[in-house]
């Protein structure tokens, strides 16, 4: 009888399943589509929820978001209330994370920092840009000369919405935010598109938003290889949200109908040129 207890008792060891890892990801409360956003609800969607959703599954692991203010974001990865943060950069915040062992995963998508003006402005010289809005929190790299020689105002701005409302306004010549998110915003949030668009002959920034850990740093390193092992299904979520439509083209921040207009202009000339 004895035997037939153990026996009995290794079988239920054995079939009883195994819990998966559970980690708590910090994730900016933010609109911020079509990169990510949160619901009235307070759910977390976008992108960047598809993608870590995608990467739990295949890893067998279970991700819980936890939307934080974006100030309150990287202190509780450094006080350990969060195991991870999305998105986040070595370059960021530098000086609060000096001497902290911050392990961050391969890009996971590129983005463009820059300039939208009215139509009739593309092209105008950096001279004649004398006043910026922008969002609260966010930093104006590629223009931190001109701000700090007063030759640039800042007009700050709660959120994305106030920030395009000042700039279609005219009561400032531009707004600085990232071109894929304001245009996204134009042409599906607030119905008009066209009405701002990126002036490339402006300075921008280039980037890429990353996975960090402060405590999980095996974590990091899977989420890399599913990066490189699910390539094919992460191009066809980029491709599905458009977070990187047009970066490396000449027609970065440009609304589609227009692109295909361009596009049948050039192939009409082509055409007439070979008859």
């Amino acid at each position: 009888m004895k035997h037939r207890h153990v026996c009995c008792l290794s079988i239920a060891l054995i079939s009883a399943p195994v819990a998966a890892q559970r980690y708590v990801v910090g994730v900016e409360a933010l609109s911020f589509a079509p990169h990510y956003s949160v619901d009235k609800q307070g759910n977390y969607q976008g992108f960047s929820r598809e993608l870590l959703d995608l990467f739990a599954e295949s890893s067998g692991v279970e991700l819980v978001y936890q939307p934080m203010p974006v100030n309150q974001l990287l202190p509780a990865l450094l006080e350990g209330q969060v195991d991870v943060k999305y998105p986040d950069s070595e370059l960021w915040a530098q000086e609060q994370k000096a001497g902290k062992s911050i392990s961050y995963s391969n890009p996971v998508v590129e983005y463009v920092d820059g300039v939208l003006v009215a139509p009739a402005r593309v092209g105008q010289p950096l001279s004649g840009l004398k006043r910026l809005s922008i969002v609260q929190g966010w930093t104006p790299w590629a223009y931190e000369q001109q701000v700090e020689n007063q030759q640039i105002k800042l007009s700050y701005s709660t959120d994305l919405r106030k920030m395009i409302q000042q700039a279609l306004k005219k009561d400032t010549d531009g707004a600085y935010f990232n071109i894929v998110v304001a245009t996204h915003y134009l042409d599906n949030i607030r119905a008009r598109p066209g009405a701002l668009v990126f002036d490339p002959k402006l300075p921008h920034t280039r980037g890429s938003f990353h996975l960090s850990s402060l405590k999980h740093p095996e974590l990091i390193q899977r989420f890399d290889r599913f990066l490189v092992e699910q390539s094919a299904e992460v191009a066809a979520l980029k491709d599905k949200y458009q977070v990187e439509v047009n970066l490396n083209s000449e027609f970065m921040g440009l609304e589609q109908w227009k692109i295909d207009f361009l596009k049948r202009q050039r192939a009409k000339a082509a055409a007439g040129e070979t008859l």
